[in-house]
């Protein structure tokens, strides 16, 4: 009997609990996700050499020519964030008019702000934990809730929810819906709204009960902050914020203000090129956060080049934007790749029946939302659980929601959320690194995580579908 006529899905399901144990270890995606897509599509009976140069490598190279401008710009744009002091600048100045006495708040909206005006993640985490360490060590507040705090201002609702954020898991719907970062302002407001009050919340009941307990910061732990509340050396913050307006207001004015034209990809066309947008209102939303970006860069290296070591400094940032920027694209890249090798075997199609049969309300946002929770956590990965999940579904999703006349930008606004839960499982690269750098263990400090990253994210975005088939209003 053929290995194809034996459990279909079997294969499937093996290769995905491989590529999570493999990326929990800490093994590239960009290696594993190949080799598993192969093993996967051997135990179906395709074959492996053309799986992978024109199914793998096609799907992986599509990705990379529409996103990584994004994932470019951002990195360097974070790069000189951080290396000036600007961002540093910001959260000190949050934290300063926020106090001791609301040191959660003030470190949760630290990072909202940062991460809002597009720097990455992991810049963020980098900036505000030694003022985080700092004001919870005054405060006499346990240190175990630094990265459960980090996690609510970074990993959430500035990520996913809050219309027009230019981190990549709100631009990625983009292409696939025609919308831009901008899609379904009012659900993503009030996801945002309840998602940064639960957490609060959830932090402020953890706080108060470790306060009866009689636990305070706590001793022996790894890097120790050695934050004082000098500013000396850095640049004044209200000039700092000025390239993070810029990209929010850009994108805004060419979102809402500007029009493109519609047949500028013909002339593209015309000399026969292979087009990943199929017109100019798949990629329009894109083109207008790529101006802001570059907009923002060039003010981030005016404002912030006397802070850096000459010629040398603002080489070296500029340099090492970029190549950080490689390694992002490429671990997302190849779980698309990955994700296309699966979609394309005969046993997927049981497994996507099965996920469109999922018709709660009559609408395809819950059958979206619950496949791209599960493929974020499957990856441990926002970005590429969701490219995976829209690379396979979003014409269809597309398409049932054109039968029942749903926006495509609820569509979007619920990818983008759903991306933003399950994604920061314990294997998360992202939850690893937030830990290192807090000089936590997932023991000590995971529960928060979770509770702020992965459940409230969740439930909201369950929650704001409720409120929308109930009440049927226009998002």
């Amino acid at each position: 009997m053929e290995l194809s006529g034996i459990f279909p899905v079997a294969g499937i399901l093996l290769s995905l609990f491989l590529l999570m144990g493999f990326a929990y270890k800490g093994y590239s995606v960009i290696l594993f996700a190949p080799v598993l897509a192969l093993l996967a599509a051997f135990m179906q009976g395709f074959p492996v050499m053309p799986t992978y140069t024109e199914l793998f490598m096609e799907k992986a190279a599509g990705y990379i020519k529409l996103f990584f401008p994004v994932f470019l710009l951002g990195a360097v744009l974070g790069k000189l964030m951080e290396d000036t002091g600007m961002a540093k600048s910001i959260a000190r100045q949050i934290v300063k008019m926020m106090g001791k006495e609301r040191a959660i708040l003030a470190v949760v909206l630290a990072c909202a702000v940062l991460t809002y005006g597009g720097v990455s993640l992991f810049v963020v985490a980098f900036a505000v934990y030694p003022l985080a360490a700092a004001m919870f060590k005054e405060a006499d507040i346990p240190k175990r809730l630094v990265p459960g705090s980090i996690a609510l201002g970074s990993f959430t609702f500035t990520m996913t929810m809050l219309p027009g954020t230019p981190q990549i898991q709100n631009v990625i719907p983009v292409g696939f819906y025609g919308t831009t970062t901008w899609a379904a302002p009012l659900m993503g407001t009030i996801a945002a709204m309840i998602t940064c009050a639960a957490g609060m919340m959830w932090l402020e009941y953890r706080r108060k009960k470790a306060r009866f307990a009689g636990e305070g910061y706590g001793t022996h732990y790894l890097n120790e902050s050695s934050a004082t509340a000098n500013a000396a050396g850095l640049p004044p913050w209200h000039i700092s914020l000025l390239p993070l307006v810029a990209v929010i207001s850009i994108n805004f004015l060419l979102t809402f203000f500007w029009s493109w034209d519609p047949e500028s990809l013909k002339p593209l066309q015309g000399i026969g090129l292979k087009m990943i947008a199929p017109s100019v209102k798949n990629t329009a939303g894109i083109w207008a956060l790529i101006i802001g970006l570059v907009a923002a860069i060039v003010l981030a290296v005016a404002i912030g080049y006397p802070y850096l070591s000459g010629e040398q400094g603002l080489l070296s940032s500029l340099n090492a934007g970029a190549i950080g920027s490689l390694l992002a694209i490429m671990n997302t890249a190849s779980e698309v790749g990955y994700g296309s090798v699966i979609s394309a075997l005969p046993g997927f199609k049981s497994v996507a029946s099965f996920l469109m049969s999922i018709k709660l309300g009559g609408i395809p946002l819950v059958s979206e939302f619950f496949t791209v929770n599960i493929l974020a956590g499957i990856t441990g990965s926002a970005s590429g659980g969701m490219s995976i999940a829209l690379g396979v579904m979003a014409k269809d999703w597309l398409a049932w929601a054109n039968q029942v006349g749903l926006s495509p930008e609820l569509l979007h606004r619920i990818a983008s959320i759903a991306s933003g839960g399950f994604d920061t499982l314990p294997h998360n690269g992202a939850v690893i690194t937030l830990l290192a750098i807090c000089g936590m263990t997932h023991v000590k400090s995971y529960a928060d995580i979770g509770v702020c990253s992965v459940v409230i994210p969740f439930l909201t975005g369950i929650l704001v579908i409720f409120l929308y088939t109930i009440t049927g209003l226009s998002f």
